[in-house]
């Protein structure tokens, strides 16, 4: 693919461009190439208009309502937008929703897949074959099922070994991707990726729920002994992965993304209470000393694997890329941002972002 300086003839698509990762790489490409921008998002609860008003006006930018699952919108889209790449972040992402009703999980993640590939195979097929095509199809670590703690980390060629309802759905639909190369030709790359974090993340995960916990003064729930191990990986050094993989990734294959970051879940949350000590200390009199009084353990949820860890020395051999965050450098500016960004996390917590969605004014409480 060629260079930043070389793609202003570039349609990228980006499935789930309103969601937490898909946000932040629409942002990263915007500034990192010419590329014209198309944005898919059907703004199910997870996809918020707000984690891109700051480019909502770009000449470059361009935002769809697409739901993946419909796969007549889908193919007509294709043609109409003809594009270069498509990265494909679209899903349905959080275990404990999987696991309290699955079927939407197959819905978005495998069926909406299989639209995608089939409307790409459409689209690609058309083309000649002299011009450069891409489909990135974006993925978790998930897949590959739990480490112990003596365990390698995973590597591309690990076997799959899901365990929940989401990281079944994301495993069939690697699956049919890779299928797409295989039988038809398409150029096709998988990515699977490590535990993200950073700003515009949905205030359900860990990181955020424990930051917002914090702020509001409530228990911190952390489940089981704290003990599970993640490897956590900054969201911009993810995108940049991705854009990389896309410039420079090899049709066929599979690049592992990790942020070489493993914390056990305890420690984790220990460090955003330390950071936010530092940055938000209490005021005197107050019933605390530390955020860390207010971690509380609780059940653990069904399934829970114990360790993921990335192996990500493909990607760096072959493409050059490594991470740039490290826990604390990453960890602190991801604080900071949701401390800088309160009216953001704010309306998804009141649920007015919901209502803004669907073009009712909300006005703000005093």
């Amino acid at each position: 693919m060629p260079t930043s300086t070389q793609l202003s003839d570039e349609v990228f698509i980006v499935t789930g461009g309103a969601g937490f990762i898909g946000s932040n790489l629409v942002r990263l490409l915007l500034r990192d190439t010419n590329a014209k921008i198309v944005n898919w998002d059907c703004f199910t609860y997870a996809g918020n208009r707000h984690s891109l008003v700051d480019v909502e006006n770009h000449g470059r930018y361009q935002l769809e309502e697409i739901d993946i699952t419909d796969a007549e919108a889908v193919m007509q889209g294709m043609a109409r937008y003809q594009p270069t790449a498509v990265f494909h972040l679209a899903a349905e992402s959080h275990v404990d929703r999987s696991i309290d009703g699955a079927g939407q999980f197959i819905d978005t993640n495998v069926v909406g897949t299989f639209n995608l590939l089939q409307a790409a195979l459409s689209w690609w097929r058309s083309i000649d074959k002299s011009q450069d095509f891409r489909f990135i199809h974006v993925s978790t670590d998930e897949v590959y099922g739990s480490l112990d703690l003596g365990d390698d980390a995973f590597c591309e060629t690990t076997r799959y070994d899901p365990h929940s309802p989401y990281s079944a759905s994301k495993a069939a639909s690697d699956h049919l991707a890779r299928a797409w190369k295989s039988t038809y030709g398409m150029p096709v790359m998988v990515t699977n990726c490590s535990n993200n974090y950073g700003p515009f993340q949905f205030p359900e995960k860990l990181i955020p729920v424990v930051i917002l916990k914090c702020l509001r003064g409530d228990p911190i729930p952390v489940y089981g002994t704290g003990e599970n191990v993640r490897d956590w990986l900054y969201v911009e050094d993810h995108c940049r992965a991705l854009l990389r993989v896309a410039q420079a990734g090899q049709a066929g294959e599979t690049y592992n993304i990790g942020g070489n970051n493993e914390r056990q879940n305890i420690d984790l949350v220990r460090d955003i209470c330390a950071i936010l000590d530092e940055l938000r200390p209490h005021p005197p009199g107050s019933k605390i000393s530390s955020y860390a009084e207010l971690i509380t353990f609780v059940q653990d949820r069904p399934g829970h694997d114990f360790r993921y860890a990335i192996d990500a020395r493909k990607i760096k051999s072959e493409l050059d890329w490594e991470p740039a965050e490290n826990n604390q450098s990453g960890m602190r500016k991801t604080v900071q941002w949701y401390l800088d960004n309160q009216e953001w996390w704010e309306s998804i917590l009141s649920g007015n972002y919901k209502l803004e969605r669907q073009g009712i004014a909300v006005t703000p409480s005093a």
